[in-house]
């Protein structure tokens, strides 16, 4: 097999195994449709550019969140003027619980625009920290994506987390 085929290869499959990823990035980063499918090509073609430089020193989820949350927030630099609000009824992914009632699911979905909007208010490094946080990603983990110290994870975690306190206060009680 060639070096191009296994180029090719790994792009496919990391493609598929980290769309998700790469799909709630996007979606923090771009409020349209429209804007989130160009900033998953975009992302997806940075993956491409830059797979030779991969050198297995990080696992490869933490190479592609550094890749694409980097990609995204030039993105967004980019394209600030063209953000336009989130578009109501978005897919909320797979976030919503499947066995709940459609009264139940209307609220998730609708606390889940809510924080988008909150997310998307936030400024791009705050963003990044808090998507990766709501991934899972343990401060040990998030500290090889963005290049902090684990410390620093924590301090900037606790002012994002107020920061996003802030912007949803009130929205939880809205849903009761």
């Amino acid at each position: 097999m060639s070096t191009d085929e296994q180029r090719e290869e790994r792009f496919t499959a990391w493609v598929t195994e980290f769309r998700g990823i790469m799909l709630k990035i996007a979606r923090a980063y771009a409020a349209s449709d429209a804007d989130q499918s160009d900033l998953f090509q975009e992302m997806a073609l940075q993956l491409w550019r830059t797979l030779p430089a991969f050198r297995e020193q990080a696992s490869p989820s933490t190479w592609i969140y550094r890749v694409c949350l980097n990609t995204a927030m030039t993105w967004r630099r980019g394209t600030l003027r063209r953000e336009t609000k989130i578009q109501p009824g978005a897919d909320p992914g797979d976030l919503s619980a499947p066995a709940a009632s459609p009264a139940e699911n209307a609220d998730q979905r609708e606390l889940l625009e809510k924080l988008y909007a909150a997310i998307h208010a936030m400024p791009d490094f705050d963003r990044a920290l808090v998507l990766l946080l709501l991934d899972g990603l343990a401060y040990r983990d998030i500290a090889a994506v963005t290049g902090l110290t684990e410390n620093h994870v924590g301090v900037a975690l606790t002012r994002a987390r107020k920061r996003l306190a802030e912007l949803m206060k009130g929205v939880t009680d809205e849903m009761e």
